[in-house]
């Protein structure tokens, strides 16, 4: 073999190395979502919040993207959100946020930022030079009490999707000092269920959340990535693998209620064992009560079904107006128990095509410090009315708002689902 073949072969050699190594570099790389993520933690240094931007805008360059050095040297996070700062960056860089730029930077799309940005940067009026400004449309706390013990956490995909709605619940909030927080990151509105559930000593216990009825097709997709969401928002629980949402914990003191559909979704445990190992994780006594059967309500969740008055009454929904096995089983669970209980208006309300909807269900409200904030649904008859006073009545030292969630029921949940409290 001649010396040009042996170098020509030395060549190749270290080419494909060269080609390797680039590779294993590249797989190594720290994915552009955590690189967001720490661009808007606020313990990031200027410097650094610089240098992401250089890294981000190297990688969006194999896309022909572009964040110009102008931009990049006067960054500074300034305490906003990742998702603020991913709509800055593509509003002043004229980057549109495709779905591919949206999973690159966020983890998930921006649909609706996406259609806005067309509308505004590529529409009848492409000379537009209007930025969106997404923080405007999602509310602020605007006199929230720093000594507040609790704070109410919303998908801020509920800004997004049911913007007049979430207004009027966070003016509520606002009126009250009620800290509130927007969480990033999710697929769904429905916060309450994919969140963790915090235990009377103050941990937070994060299930799976894996539940049978997001296995059908029309579902899947809302599905949200538990440790995804607790990461981006700066949340640290201890994991659990059982199978558990939190619509389906109703607690209060050392009691928790959970329904039986908590055994049809954990099928590899043991009865008895899950009941130990869930009274372990919650530093509470479990209350098991049956669920509805699937077709009549597919979540098998507790916070449709009771609520706690105390640590020896709960409200529920007027049993005499209920199947007479439930109203049976349910009597028994509770007595088990030694819980007394308040019967409390609903209503069953019939929509052609929506059969999954929670008009009718008042107990679905939101709970707060010492606030209640309880839904109406302005159908004709007494029955807001009705449950406005029985409320008054049981909790006659809490202060009570109503609100029109009316769209949000239509979707299938309410107040307490789409809401998460932590407490300091």
């Amino acid at each position: 073999m001649g010396i040009e073949s042996t170098l020509s072969i030395i060549a190749s050699v270290l080419a494909i190395g060269g080609a390797i190594l680039g590779g294993y570099k590249l797989i190594k790389q720290k994915p552009l979502t955590a690189l967001m993520t720490e661009l808007a933690d606020k313990n990031t240094s200027v410097k650094r919040q610089h240098r992401i931007l250089s890294i981000i805008d190297k990688r969006l360059m194999l896309s022909s993207r572009h964040i110009s050095a102008t931009y990049i040297n006067g960054f500074h996070s300034n305490g906003r959100s990742k998702q603020a700062i991913f709509y800055d960056i593509c509003n002043e860089n004229n980057i549109e946020p495709t779905i591919e730029i949206c999973k690159l930077l966020l983890g998930y799309d921006e649909k609706k930022f996406r259609k806005d940005w067309i509308a505004c940067h590529l529409g009848n009026n492409s000379n537009a030079t209007t930025s969106i400004n997404p923080e405007a449309q999602i509310p602020k706390p605007i006199a929230n009490d720093e000594n507040a013990t609790e704070t109410v956490y919303l998908s801020a995909i509920l800004a997004k999707q049911y913007g007049e709605t979430c207004k009027r619940l966070t003016d509520i909030l606002n009126k009250h000092n009620i800290p509130f927080v927007f969480l990033e990151g999710t697929n769904d509105i429905w916060c309450r269920d994919y969140m963790p559930v915090q235990t009377p000593s103050g941990k937070l216990i994060q299930f799976r959340y894996n539940p049978s009825y997001l296995k059908s097709p029309e579902y899947s997709h809302s599905q949200s990535d538990v440790r995804h969401v607790d990461k981006v928002n700066n949340i640290n629980p201890i994991f659990s693998d059982i199978n558990l949402d939190g619509g389906n914990v109703v607690m209060y003191g050392n009691k928790a209620i959970i329904t039986d559909r908590i055994f049809t979704e954990n099928p590899d445990w043991d009865k008895e064992k899950l009941i130990n190992e869930l009274s372990t994780l919650l530093e509470c006594e479990i209350v098991i009560i049956p669920a509805y059967k699937h077709d009549y309500d597919f979540t098998g969740h507790a916070d449709g079904m009771m609520r706690f008055v105390d640590n020896n009454t709960v409200l529920v929904n007027n049993l005499d107006q209920d199947f007479k096995y439930m109203k049976e089983a349910i009597v028994k669970a509770l007595d088990k128990a030694n819980l007394k209980h308040i019967n409390f208006p609903w209503f069953e309300h019939k929509i052609k095509g929506n059969n999954d909807h929670a008009i009718g269900i008042y107990l679905n409200y939101l709970e707060v410090g010492n606030l209640i904030v309880m839904p109406v649904f302005a159908v004709p008859g007494n029955k807001d009315a009705e449950a406005l006073d029985k409320l008054k009545e049981v909790f006659p030292n809490k202060i009570i708002e109503t609100i029109d969630y009316n769209d949000v029921a239509l979707a299938g949940g309410i107040l307490n689902c789409t809401t998460w409290i932590k407490r300091k």
